[in-house]
Order: C-alpha cells, then structure tokens, then sequence
C-alpha cells in the first residue's frame, strides 16, 4: 500500500542492509533529490506512535533529512512510501534485493544523456550541479560522447573499458581515433591505455625512440614496416610510421626477454612493460615482497672509508681562502669523482630470499636507451595482511648532477641531514593539520610538471630511511621523542587478522588518536634534507620548518663527536667569531684540533667564562646547514602579519 507520509514522521531502520556509504555518492544523490525530487519511493513498516521505519531507501532518507536541515524543503515534507508490514526475514529481503538490484550506468550511456541535456539548452556547471557531479566529471563525459563512432560503440558494448576509451580521447582526432582502434582491433598481446595514449599522440617515431632502438631497423622492415624521410636526412631522423606494428614487435621482444629472465633467475613471472617504468595499474592488487640489500664487501668498506678521507681533505682545499683558482677546479673536479664513485660503491642489487622465490615475480621495463630493465622489486599474486601498494618510481634518466662547491664531508652532510630531518619530522607529526596538507598536496603534486623540484617527501608508504645505512642519532632529542610518539600510539585496531576489520577498527578509534597516527605515518616519510647548495637541498622541508617555528637550538646542539671532530679547524674558529666575534675567536686560535673540538662543544652549550650576551648567543648557535632557511613562500606570508601589525599600531 502506498501512502503518503510527513518527512518527520519517517526514521531510519537498524534492519536496513546498508550499514556503509560513500559520501561523494550519498552527495550526489542528495543534490539529485534537491533538482528533481524523490523518484523512488521508500519502503517503511510502521512502529509506535504514528512514526515509520525506513527499511529501504535509507541513504534517500539521509538525504532528504539533510536537505530538511538545510531548510531545502520543510520538516514535514510529504513522502510518498511503500508501506510493508512484514516478517524480519522479509523486511531485509526487500532491503537487500534493492541495493543488488541494481546496476551502474554505462559510462556510454552517460555520455549521451549529458550531451543530450547540454543540447537542449543547459550548461556543464548546472547539469554538474543537478546531478551532484564536479564539473570535471561532466565535462569527461561529454568528451566521452565526442569520441570516434568506432570507439563509443565499443565502449557501450562493454568490448572496452573506461579508462580505453579515456586513452583514445587523448587528441580529439576522430580519423586518428578510428584509425588507431583498427590497428589494435583483434591484437593477441594485451591492450593497455599507455599503450593506445602513446599510439594517439605519436603519428610516427624516429629511430632514437626506445620501441625503435629494441626492435631494431631490419626487423621492423622485414615485418612490412613504413619509414619515411626527407631526402637528406640522415637514419636517426627518419620517420617510423607504423606504430601499431612497432608496438607489437617491441611486445613481442620484451615477452621473450622477459620469459628468458623469469627462467634464468628462477622467478614465478616476470611481466614486461613498454614504459619506463611500472604504472600503478600494473601493481595493484600486488603484494611487495621483503627483500634484504647485498652487503658491502670488505673492499668496498675500505674504499669508502678512503674516498670519505679524501673527500675531506677536498674539501679543506675549497675551505682556504688561499686556493688558487685552478686548485679550486681540480678539488671540485675531484669531489665529483669520488661523489660518484661513492654512489657506484653503495649501489647494491636488492637479494630475495629462496623460500619467497617461487611466487616472486617482478617487471621489465623498457628504458629510455631502448634496453630491457629489470626492475629492483619483488611482488607476489598472494594477497598478503598489510601489504604495501607503494608505487615504482621512475626510472632515472641519466642527467648529470650539478656540479658543486661542498665544505663538509660527505659522511658528515648525511649524518646531519639525517638529524635534522628527526626534528622536522617530530613537528610534523605533532601538527597532524599540517601534515593533512602536506599529504594531500603531495599526492595531488605527483602529476605535475616541475620536474626541477626536489622531492621533499617518500608519500607512498615505507619509511625514508636515511642516506648513512649504520649510524642511527639514538640520543638525540628529537630521535628519543619521536620513539616515545610512537610508543603511545593506540595500535588496539591491530589485533584483527582480517584486513578490513583492522579498518573498521582503526576507523572507530576517536578523531585525536586517528590523528595523532596521520602525523607520525606522514613525518615517517620525510627524507633526509639539510640547508646547503647540492642533493640534499630541499627548499619545501625550509619552509615547513618556518610554517612550524622550529627552534632548532633546542633539539640540536653541536658536539664533537657530531660535528666539531668533523670539521677543519678554521670552521670551528668561524664559528666562535660568529657569537663572540674575533676576540672569542682568538682566545682559542693557537688550540690544537682535538683540544678545539672539545672546547667547541664546552662554548656552545654555554658553559665557559663570557659576557651573558655572548654566552647566550652561542647556546643559541646552530650551523647554518642546520637551520630551516627562509623560503620564498615563507617571505611572502610574513609580510601581511607586519602590514597587519602595522595597520594596528598606527589605529592605536
């Protein structure tokens, strides 16, 4: 029986199927209900005193309370409902059959219904706005429907997938469109939409492209291959113009690389990629797989050991004013050989260990040389409890670093950075409001185009661990309190096998405790950064270190062991004349070094015989690396505070 009932006469029932909602979706279909009202009834049983239980149609009901708070439509708005007053078994019968009852629109579909509505007059931002969908949503669609006759039929009929027909959308070239769909139209190797977005933007290739450079001129002439070319160019200009044919000879060629790898490392599977590197469609629902690094033999420790020596005496070559120029250049020249030399050293090759082996599988990528890559990581098909989805980084291109003038050992710049980054990461963790942002904006930054900037943070997942693989700041303030954080942690939720119940555990803990796990998974993602000219510069950790008005003093101080022990003796005497001037400086001139050293870190914890400004100064000392510099960003919301001030003052 249908009846029509007061909005305020109607409450949610507990017997009602669906206990979860996406709120993207439950604003859709309110902003739906507000457009055009309720267009499908709810079913209700009747209760107590004249009231209605809503067993179907709940999220309908939330919506329309909601619209009511709004004052959208009255408190008693009437409702028209199926009123059934049947058993319990029959009531969630009738609940559960209309949530599976139904089937999403195809995106097709969807297309055509919005370029209808648009046709007929509206515009993108009120069909946006009716249906509850961003204008970003809509404006998708509609290009959906603008896309080749060939291509849209394919995607109604399901022969396709969404994010296919998106990858053809790349141009709005209908003939490319068109043309591209039939050259991959019945291909036996796997279809993705890299694969079809490269071939849409590409008309042809030249002979330095990677797919070109692994197929190889004569076999992709062999195969029917087009290659055209102006009169006097020469092979590396030359146009390749079947596409769809490189592609699948490339596929080909990487298939059999790859099966040669699986078989020769013993691998489970080893899944090729054209890309340069491993897209997150290709991971997902992958388990990464632990994997330990080869240690360094007993040659390479003592080679670094010897490289870090003579790094240092670079270096105290660039520190002496007296250098000659050309000493200048060969010390710096010298400094990136055994930089590089260090890095070649440090690399080691990921070892997996035997048992995991036979459900190990990894990918090869193609790099920009055209050269068959294994990638550095293990996945297994198995789904594992708390696996880590973290995504594979790009592969490096190659470029040089800059060169650059260092003072201080390379060692040194590590274990400081390392420090340094402990503090920045336990005020981080301790302002989960700015660690939102930083999150959000990070992830929402992936896909941009700065690719000079450096990366401030790992934001995918696993920890940054530090540059120096064995030293580890186990005093330090900031190591120590980070420690304690993560002690006090609620981990309760943990206790559950299941993955998801571990989720809705973890979501039924209180907004502080969620949040205080929010600030410490994102600062334990921070990399190792410090204020000087080089890798280790990152200009976002200086101005997240102003945002949060780190007093830097206060969680490091120098010591000898580390810092003065590591540094020229003209530093620490720079040093000294920096909170003292050249008096303080020349107190302690005719010390030898190790005596220096300790006398340096006796001055700047305040404890020696000097005036209180000067003692002051120096408890406050910090070396320039060390500090968080002022940034561009950091600058510009300074100056409306001093306005501010400003304007109060003269109102005073």
């Amino acid at each position: 029986m249908f009846k029509s009932i007061p909005l305020n006469k109607l409450v949610y029932s507990k017997k009602n199927v669906r206990k979860h909602s996406d709120p993207a979706a439950d604003a859709e279909l309110k902003a739906d209900i507000k457009a055009r009202g309720l267009l499908q009834n709810l079913v209700v049983r009747s209760i107590a005193r004249g009231k209605f239980e809503v067993d179907a149609g709940g999220r309908r009901l939330k919506a329309l309370k909601a619209l009511a708070k709004e004052k959208a439509i009255k408190k008693t708005e009437p409702v028209i409902c199926l009123v059934k007053n049947g058993e319990n078994n029959e009531i969630l019968e009738i609940s559960l059959s209309e949530n599976f009852q139904r089937a999403p629109l195809n995106p097709a579909d969807e297309a055509e219904a919005f370029q209808s509505i648009i046709d007929a007059g509206s515009d993108v931002e009120g069909v946006a706005k009716r249906y509850g969908k961003t204008v970003r949503f809509v404006e998708g669609r509609l290009r959906l429907a603008k896309l080749s006759p060939a291509v849209f039929e394919a995607l109604a009929s399901g022969e396709i997938t969404l994010d296919l027909a998106k990858a053809y959308g790349a141009t709005a070239n209908i003939e490319r469109q068109t043309q591209v769909f039939e050259e991959v139209s019945g291909a036996y190797y796997q279809i993705t939409p890299d694969s079809v977005r490269r071939m849409m933007l590409e008309a042809s290739v030249t002979a330095k492209d990677p797919r070109a450079v692994l197929v190889g001129r004569d076999a992709y002439l062999e195969a029917g291959g087009a290659i055209e070319r102006e009169l006097f160019d020469d092979d590396e200009s030359e146009s390749w113009a079947n596409i769809a044919l490189l592609e699948r000879l490339a596929t080909e060629k990487m298939e059999w690389q790859a099966d040669e790898v699986k078989d020769e490392q013993g691998l489970a599977w080893v899944r090729p990629t054209l890309d340069c590197y491993v897209s997150h469609e290709l991971v997902e629902g992958l388990t990464k797989l632990p994997v330990e690094f080869e240690p360094l033999s007993d040659e390479a420790l003592a080679r670094l050991s010897d490289l870090e020596i003579q790094y240092d005496e670079q270096a105290a070559i660039l520190e002496n004013e007296d250098t000659s120029e050309e000493d200048t250049i060969a010390a710096e020249n010298r400094l990136a050989e055994i930089e590089q030399e260090m890095r070649e050293l440090n690399e080691r090759k990921p070892v997996l260990a035997n048992d995991l082996r036979a459900e190990a599988g990894t990918f090869l990528v193609l790099s920009r040389e055209g050269v068959p890559t294994l990638v550095p990581q293990y996945y297994s098909e198995k789904s594992a409890e708390g696996a880590d989805d973290e995504g594979i980084e790009l592969v490096d291109d190659g470029k040089k670093a800059p060169r650059r003038r260092a003072a201080l050992s390379k060692r040194l710049v590590d274990e400081l950075a390392m420090q340094r980054r402990d503090i920045l990461a336990l005020h981080v963790a301790s302002d989960p409001t700015l660690a939102l942002d930083f999150a959000i904006f990070t992830l929402a930054d992936a896909d941009g185009h700065d690719w000079n900037a450096k990366e401030a943070t790992t934001l995918r997942g696993p920890v940054a661990h530090g540059p120096a693989s064995d030293f580890e700041a186990a005093d330090a303030p900031a190591t120590v309190a980070l420690a304690e954080l993560r002690s006090s942690l609620d981990e309760s939720w943990k206790a559950a096998e299941c993955q998801v119940e571990r989720f809705e555990l973890f979501r039924a803990l209180d907004d502080e405790t969620r949040s205080a796990w929010l600030g410490y998974v994102i600062a334990r993602t921070l990399v190792a950064s410090l204020n000087i000219e080089g890798e280790r510069r990152v200009p976002l950790h200086d101005h997240l270190g102003n945002k949060l008005d780190i007093d830097m003093a206060a969680w490091w101080r120098p010591t000898a062991i580390n810092y003065f022990d590591r540094v020229t003796k003209s530093k620490i005497l720079s040093s000294f004349e920096a909170v003292g001037g050249q008096e303080l400086s020349n107190r302690y001139a005719a010390s030898k070094k190790a005596d220096l050293a300790t006398t340096a870190e006796r001055v700047f914890s305040g404890n020696f015989i000097a005036e209180a400004e000067v003692k002051s100064c120096a408890a406050q000392w910090t070396p320039e690396a060390m500090q968080f510099a002022q940034t561009a960003g950091s600058e510009a919301q300074e100056e409306p505070a001093q306005q501010s001030e400003e304007i109060a003052d003269q109102a005073a």
